[in-house]
């Protein structure tokens, strides 16, 4: 109840703040007569966000008009067209809170039955309704819905209000929030279970072809290191301490988003999806795991996720079985009661293999009472 009524008061915080510039039409008629101050508030951008966009300096005079400094119609007619892309609607959000939902009705309870025998657990957490909602996150969450808002996006644009491209910083804290308390009321289900192209990886790597490879796990260090750095490296040329160029965001030339509108305006963003979905057939969730900067946030968040996977310490005969199962390095970490474990997304692949049954998904204080 605690959690359905966390994901609600989000969405419609969420229903709120997206009531805002965004809903301007793409109908909206905009010429190079007109300066950056006059086009801005109707992308519900600021001055220095479409400054951006047009790649003029953030100190560019805003009440200029552009064919002044040099930008013809077809560069405006681009800027426009790629800051509409990323208007969002509610009811992306209310989808992705439904998706949730039920995961989390799913893994807790529906897909194990009460006081199931330990012989039948091959039964339990049966695929279709997993790939059922990776189906509807790509399909409606994606291509229907479109690819804004999603958590990669809801991050970004946070800093990117920081730097004063966006009027408002609330609103993007507040749609990153919903993303932050998704992963945190069950472990990482928007990113496992509801984002658009962590679900399409997901399915690629579903596929059952090169299975043997699939075996080999990259170093959780060495994929959450790289990830990290870039990070850190998108920050210092956002912010301009390093470089000359000030909001410069690294992201948009790596984000495989663009896909659900299939809308590639930079050559390496089409780069990105082809790479990264090749790499997911044989890799798990590459993308999430090298690049994603929610994938890092949430990564932190499962730290304080409310339902997650639980090893029952006393039971538990380390016999691998999970590890195995496991598609990444999550299972080993638990296991290993390591602080800080590889990225769980909450997959339920660990939680019918366990021969002693020392594996369940609840809540922590399920935990709290069985200690």
């Amino acid at each position: 109840m605690v959690a359905i009524m966390l994901i609600m008061a989000i969405i419609l915080s969420i229903g709120v703040v997206t009531n805002l510039p965004k809903e301007k039409t793409t109908s909206e008629i905009f010429t190079t007569d007109m300066s950056i101050s006059d086009i801005a508030p109707k992308l519900g951008v600021t001055g220095k966000g479409l400054a951006r966009e047009l790649a003029l300096p953030l100190d560019t005079p805003k009440k200029k008009p552009l064919n002044k400094l040099g930008i013809s119609q077809e560069q405006l007619e681009h800027a426009a067209e790629h800051i509409l892309s990323h208007r969002s609607t509610s009811l992306k959000y209310y989808v992705f809170g439904t998706i949730v939902l039920f995961a989390l009705m799913f893994l807790t309870r529906f897909g194990r039955p009460d006081n199931a025998n330990i012989s039948e657990r091959k039964l339990w957490y049966p695929r279709i309704p997993y790939v059922t909602c990776l189906l509807a996150a790509v399909l409606v969450c994606g291509f229907v819905l479109g690819k804004s808002p999603n958590p990669m996006e809801g991050t970004v644009k946070v800093f990117k209000s920081m730097v004063g491209l966006y009027p408002s910083i609330v609103s993007k804290l507040i749609a990153l929030s919903f993303f932050v308390v998704l992963a945190i009321i069950g472990n990482k289900l928007i990113c496992g279970w509801v984002c658009p192209f962590g679900a399409l990886q997901e399915l690629f790597y579903s596929i059952p072809v090169l299975r043997k490879i699939k075996q080999w796990k990259i170093p959780f260090w060495l994929t959450n290191t790289i990830r990290s750095g870039l990070f850190c490296v998108v920050m210092l040329f956002l912010f301009g301490i390093v470089g000359s160029n000030k909001g410069f965001v690294i992201y948009h030339y790596l984000n495989p988003f663009n896909l659900f509108d299939l809308h590639f305006d930079h050559w390496l963003i089409l780069l990105t999806v082809v790479v990264f979905l090749t790499l997911a057939f044989f890799i798990y969730r590459p993308f999430c795991h090298l690049i994603c900067p929610f994938g890092l946030i949430s990564w932190i968040a499962e730290k304080f996720s409310l339902y997650r996977v639980i090893i029952d310490e006393e039971k538990c005969t380390q016999c691998g079985a999970c590890i195995n199962a496991c598609p990444s390095h999550a299972a080993k970490g638990t296991i290993e009661s390591k602080a800080f474990p590889a990225d769980c997304f909450s997959c339920a692949r660990c939680l019918n293999v366990c021969p002693v049954d020392a594996i369940h998904y609840r809540s922590i204080w399920a935990k709290k009472a069985t200690t």
